[in-house]
């Protein structure tokens, strides 16, 4: 567990709570620019995590990794960074 930890839990929580109740509009039939509107604020919310993880992440086992010289956290980090952006 980092110091964000919670906070990412409860995000991602959040965000697939989001995504069932998009998925039921979907079901419901409703307007499309009403459901992208919705997926899209999705995505941000997903973003934000994303962002709060990566930001744990540098700040612990980064900083530790390169503190042992550890070279491969650090090429693991850029392989989920690609992957990520």
């Amino acid at each position: 567990m980092h110091e964000h930890s919670k906070a990412a839990i409860d995000r991602l929580a959040r965000a697939a709570g989001h995504l069932n109740a998009v998925k039921k509009m979907v079901e419901n039939g409703r307007d499309c620019s009403d459901v992208l509107i919705q997926l899209s604020a999705v995505r941000a919310e997903i973003a934000n995590v994303s962002k709060l993880i990566l930001k744990d992440h540098i700040g612990h086992c980064i900083a530790d990794a390169v503190r042992e010289n550890d070279e491969k956290a650090l090429a693991r980090l850029n392989d989920a960074i690609d992957k990520l952006i």
